[in-house]
């Protein structure tokens, strides 16, 4: 069973993605802070770190780079209404498997667990 992080202050938004991660056979925990992303990573990492970009205490990307530092073997997602352009520059050297919409739902879940089959 593989081990999922979300990390979002809007997990009601969130609510059909989360559910088609949890009927995948995830286990799927939802923390509304990067510090509590931080301290849930440093006590388990887990198979998938999930990032919002609506956090209160903390830019994803400075959080992916804070989980990185916790524990470099931490993949990540992140929901960003970035253009590829400006996630690739903005995200570029943190290893982020995929950018996900805002307001992901089933298939971009979907996509999300088939991204991460194929790195193993």
């Amino acid at each position: 069973m593989r081990h999922i992080c979300v990390a979002s202050a809007d997990p009601e938004t969130l609510a059909p993605f989360i559910a088609a991660l949890a009927q995948a056979g995830c286990a799927v925990d939802c923390l509304p802070t990067a510090a509590a992303t931080a301290s849930a990573v440093r006590e388990k990492a887990p198979d998938l770190c999930v990032v919002d970009s609506d956090l209160p205490d903390s830019d994803a990307f400075a959080l992916v780079a804070a989980l990185l530092e916790i524990d470099a073997r931490v993949t990540s997602a992140v929901i960003s209404s970035l253009s590829d352009e400006a996630f690739h520059d903005i995200g570029e050297g943190l290893g982020i498997l995929l950018r996900l919409p805002p307001a992901p739902g089933p298939a971009e879940a979907a996509r999300l667990l088939a991204a991460l089959d194929a790195i193993g």
